[in-house]
């Protein structure tokens, strides 16, 4: 059975498939303005999925341009954008050839940013492969790319075509990476949907089991939380940036240790934890709900203590984060569970917090 989640932009409505054998021409050839395709992928993910998405493309007549990238999230720069720059400028890629992002996160942001300004835009298509782009990455438009100072802070809102969320590509996601979606899962019920976190907490066991039925439901709901977020604040002016709970601390972990050597979604995780002893530490969450929300995260197989970078380098790369406003950091908050909000934090609190969730007592600089 295949579920349909509908993105309802005004001007660029699409439609998100989640579901079983979805990498089909059927799916993909009826939204294409000429036969001709340029798919991005990268050497990871082409041995598994690029054949078998050229062949049926091909079938139905459609000319298939093939772009391999190295794998990881230290490849998402401008020297990569440029490969696919180069590789599209080399064959002559039109303004109606439609760029089909096939890949993790780091593919999709990627090709979404390459087709947002390749003579300055053209069709795309996400399809992908790794829970946490199904669940989130391929969904709402953002693109970027990341700069040694920030991550992401390079980038497009330009929205997709059709997303295909094949249930079958997780089947081969080592379990690292599936951990790592399981952040931005968890993350949905967090911001603003305690009867899906509730659901979660039940069945966490039979979700890491990946049993497919508990995923469908489970990755159906997060993308009907994220296009009903998206549709009412597209360019993240107020309510979409909800979404970014536990990424203005995850984002320095990252920037912090070099990219790639945390995966994002475990970069959240942890993000996730200081944004609730944050909470905590200026009196609204309590004791019990954080050791909820890290019990959760540690069923998932996600790391719940940050690394020790030490407080004065955690805000001078959150300083760099895409919420400051006016140079004070924007960090989402928790109200209670199920409730986020935007908010400032004092330092004592960003202290707190920092303390209590790092692995070195010695964080806080004295």
């Amino acid at each position: 059975m295949t579920h349909v989640v509908r993105v309802d932009i005004d001007h660029a409505p699409y439609d998100i498939l989640i579901g079983n054998d979805l990498l089909t021409a059927d799916n993909i050839v009826p939204l294409l303005p000429q036969p001709r395709v340029a798919i991005v992928t990268n050497t990871m993910i082409a041995p598994l999925y690029l054949a078998g998405l050229v062949q049926s493309l091909t079938a139905q007549g459609v000319a298939c341009q093939q772009i391999i990238l190295p794998d990881g999230e230290k490849y998402k720069t401008w020297e990569s954008l440029n490969l696919i720059m180069d590789a599209l400028l080399t064959e002559r890629a039109e303004r109606k050839t439609t760029l089909i992002a096939l890949g993790g996160g780091v593919i999709g942001d990627m090709t979404g940013f390459a087709a947002a300004i390749y003579q300055r835009g053209v069709p795309f298509i996400q399809i992908p492969t790794t829970l946490l782009a199904q669940v989130d990455s391929s969904v709402g438009g953002k693109t970027a790319i990341n700069h040694p100072l920030g991550k992401n802070m390079i980038g497009a809102f330009y929205q997709p075509r059709l997303v295909l969320a094949d249930l079958g590509s997780l089947n081969t996601l080592p379990d690292r990476e599936f951990s790592a979606g399981m952040a931005e899962v968890i993350k949905y019920g967090l911001i603003d949907d305690p009867e899906f976190l509730s659901w979660l907490e039940a069945n966490i066991d039979g979700i890491m089991a990946r049993d497919e039925a508990l995923l469908a439901y489970a990755i159906e709901r997060c993308c009907q939380n994220k296009a009903r977020i998206v549709a009412a604040d597209e360019k993240e002016t107020g309510l979409r940036a909800l979404l970014n709970l536990g990424h203005t601390f995850g984002h320095a972990i990252e920037a912090g240790l070099g990219y790639g050597a945390w995966l994002h979604g475990e970069a959240v995780a942890a993000g996730m934890v200081l944004a609730a002893l944050a909470s905590q530490a200026i009196g609204y969450l309590n004791e019990q709900d954080v050791s909820r929300v890290t019990h959760l995260l540690q069923k998932a197989g996600l790391p719940v203590v940050s690394p020790a970078l030490g407080a004065a380098r955690y805000k001078a790369l959150m300083a760099q984060d895409k919420k400051v406003d006016a140079g004070r950091i924007k960090f989402i908050l928790l109200r209670q569970l199920g409730e986020a909000y935007i908010g400032e934090l004092p330092e004592s609190a960003i202290d707190a917090a920092l303390l209590a969730g790092c692995d070195s007592a010695e964080v806080v600089a004295k």
